[in-house]
């Protein structure tokens, strides 16, 4: 898009270092992207997930205020955030009660909210973005998607047939990461300061929906197979987003269809194993 990118290599907990960066950066748009990720994970580590996306949020929030011009700022917050939804909750809006069931929820309903006090008590031009989840060529094996997408490649490459998962039932909103990051550039620079946005694409698929479309992929016969192991505390069911929202001030809609997605993300483990140590 033209833009001049920055991406220093800081700890984002490090109140100083960030300064520095942001002083030395002196952004006109600040992505605020820097998190532990992992749902699962953060019921191993809750304190160091909440300092790191709670804390670090506010790092980044007070190294923007001290500069002579704040610039935007995007809080990318998660669909986790609204927890456990009935049915008739469904599709999740901007408006819907945040009921946080994760450490990682609650880190990131924080984080959010102090994007909330950033923006009402200092005029820190603030943009939150919910995202639900997106996927594609690139991403961590930790995450489900590209986990099974990793295991099909090892399969296929070993004569295997069995790929280990965790809950085939929760059902997600999915969309491809080249699209959420052209929203959050969209969102940057036509949204409305002090609002919250949600990325998704408004349709849910289960787990299973997922890999048994993967599966289509390969011309090896493989089951599934579920690993307690990968299994959660708690794994909020289904979650299902509308953004009409985000069309509507952006003009965006998601153009890359999932078919495509799977496909890619297969093809970048196929040309990516050998070089990428497992998570």
């Amino acid at each position: 898009m033209g833009d001049e990118v920055v991406a220093p290599k800081v700890d984002v907990t490090d109140f100083d270092a960030m300064a520095i960066a942001m002083r030395e950066a002196r952004p006109g748009a600040v992505y605020h992207l820097a998190a532990l990720t992992h749902v699962g994970e953060s019921w191993m580590a809750p304190a160091e997930t909440f300092r790191v996306n709670a804390m670090g949020t506010l790092s980044v929030l007070e190294a923007a205020r001290a500069l002579d011009r704040s610039p935007r700022v995007l809080i990318v917050g998660s669909a986790e955030m609204y927890g456990g939804v009935r049915a008739d909750e469904l599709p999740l809006t901007e408006t819907s009660p945040l009921r946080p069931a994760t450490p990682y929820a609650v880190s990131k309903v924080a984080a959010e909210y102090l994007g909330v006090q950033a923006w009402l008590g200092y005029g820190i031009p603030v943009l939150r973005v919910r995202p639900f989840n997106h996927v594609g060529p690139g991403q961590s094996e930790r995450f489900v998607v590209s986990s099974v997408a990793r295991q099909i490649v090892a399969a296929e490459r070993a004569g295997e047939t069995v790929l280990r998962v965790g809950n085939l039932s929760a059902r997600r909103d999915y969309t491809d990461v080249r699209d959420v990051v052209r929203a959050y550039r969209l969102l940057v620079e036509r949204a409305t300061p002090g609002e919250v946005y949600q990325v998704c694409s408004g349709v849910d698929l289960g787990v299973r929906d997922i890999a048994e479309r993967m599966l289509t992929l390969t011309k090896r016969r493989m089951e599934l197979q579920v690993d307690p192991k990968l299994v959660r505390p708690v794994d909020v069911p289904v979650l299902r987003g509308d953004p009409s929202k985000l069309e509507s001030v952006t003009g965006w809609h998601p153009t890359i269809d999932l078919e495509a997605t799977l496909a890619d993300t297969l093809d970048w483990w196929r040309a990516n194993i050998d070089t990428v140590a497992p998570s």
